[in-house]
């Protein structure tokens, strides 16, 4: 990803979103579940050469992927005659502290993927014996290649189950003027949100360890 790009617009180099902090954050938060191995997509076919070991668990999948028929959306905006919905399978199984669920979602920005995974929320610290299966509407009939294994298939991340409760109430004189000098910063200056507010951050963004349970 280029820091900068021309804008014919402006007539000059702009900042790319590499240099959003929020845009690049977004796509590192909580973990990512990978695909095991690689899969070939030709003329609507899919394909996997994978030499996986015997698996311990009687009723593990054994392929990478497997599929929904379209009537399981029926009277959804997801739902179409032909509509191919892909099953994603997951080697892994994730355990949480008590009262976290786990919120899976289509990888953050990565609309360059082939498939639109749908976004569940898994009560994680009491379903974790197997693993999650992540479904995924399949978006280019014509797309012909290979997803490689190590592609994310989805982003998971840990929140508490526990609600919170919001306050509304106009903005005080001195939050005003605290919103105007922000403002301006912004307006006026470079980085502000990454030197001034952005919280400091050690691991996370990495993808579930390359070793499948079994």
């Amino acid at each position: 990803m280029p820091r900068h790009a021309v804008s014919d617009m402006h007539g000059e180099a702009v900042r790319t979103v590499k240099h959003c902090p929020p845009f690049v954050d977004a796509m590192s938060h909580g973990f990512t579940i990978p695909l095991p191995c690689d899969v070939m997509v030709e003329q609507g076919q899919m394909t996997w050469h994978w030499d996986l070991p015997g698996l311990a668990a009687q009723h593990h999948p054994k392929s990478p992927i497997s599929f929904h028929h379209p009537a399981q959306v029926e009277g959804t905006p997801l739902w179409s005659p032909d509509q191919v919905i892909v099953k994603f399978n997951s080697f892994w199984t994730v355990e949480l502290p008590d009262k976290f669920s786990l919120f899976a979602m289509h990888p953050a920005n990565r609309a360059d993927l082939p498939f639109r995974l749908l976004s569940g929320l898994v009560d994680a610290d009491r379903f974790h014996d197997v693993g999650i299966l992540f479904p995924a509407v399949w978006l280019d009939p014509d797309f012909s290649g290979t997803l490689p294994r190590g592609t994310p298939i989805a982003q998971c991340i840990p929140v508490q189950r526990e609600a919170f409760s919001l306050d509304y109430a106009p903005m005080t004189k001195a939050e005003t003027a605290q919103y105007d000098e922000t403002a301006q910063k912004l307006l006026t200056q470079s980085g502000v949100y990454r030197k001034d507010f952005r919280a400091a951050r050690s691991g996370g963004g990495t993808a579930v360890e390359d070793s499948a349970e079994g």
